[in-house]
């Protein structure tokens, strides 16, 4: 027999609130993606919610906080997703070759989110944030890219990767790397052989630096 939940008028209006929300950022995420940070409002963001404008207020102070959250939301559920690569059991470089695979893939498959990401890490100084909205952005971020620090580190610690390694330059060198090669092809060339080229590239480049870390 089905069992029905009954929510309180509370539970209710806490879901109905958090469902509005939602869709105010699904709306926002899709015309940033659009059309440009500086171009979309915060009307044509209500209007593609269909909500009023003063609904948007009751939920953000302005559209970078509605931006900001969109990457930290993004941010704390990648992080989720990636957090137990570095406990893999396997190689340093088998590793390293499954968090990009991931990686791209997870790209391929929210490419607007790409750009949004990639709009902030560009064009953060012209984007009017706070100061506590710029560094929840750059911590979420960073903790993601902390990931492949963890690996670099299991490599040395293995003796699979040379010690004189320097694990910041090398993670933002790779993290670089990834985003610059999904950037040159997500969005040109015949889509049926995007993932493809993406992935390949991506695995020429990683090949060359860890050979190089292995020296």
């Amino acid at each position: 027999m089905e069992r029905r939940i009954i929510l309180s008028s509370e539970e209710r209006r806490k879901k109905e609130k958090e469902n509005r929300k939602n869709s105010i950022l699904k709306a926002a995420r899709k015309l940033f993606f659009e059309r440009g940070f500086k171009s979309v409002t915060v009307d044509l963001i209500a209007a593609k919610a269909e909500v009023s404008k003063g609904s948007i207020y009751l939920y953000f102070d302005s559209k970078e906080e509605i931006y900001t959250q969109i990457l930290i939301s993004a941010n704390i559920e990648r992080h989720k997703l990636i957090e137990s690569f570095s406990r893999m059991e396997g190689t340093a470089e088998e590793i390293l070759l499954a968090f990009a695979r991931d990686y791209v893939n997870f790209f391929l498959e929210n490419n607007e989110l790409f750009r949004i990401l990639m709009t902030f890490m560009l064009h953060s100084e012209n984007m009017s944030l706070t100061e506590d909205q710029n560094t929840q952005l750059i911590h979420t971020t960073n903790e993601n890219i902390r990931t492949i620090s963890e690996i670099l580190q299991k490599g040395i610690n293995s003796g699979e990767f040379i010690p004189v390694i320097d694990i910041r330059q090398a993670q933002n060198a790779l993290w670089g790397m990834l985003n610059g090669i999904i950037s040159l092809y997500i969005y040109t060339g015949a889509p049926d052989k995007r993932a493809e080229r993406i992935h390949a590239t991506v695995k020429d480049g990683l090949s060359i630096f860890i050979k190089g870390m292995k020296a």
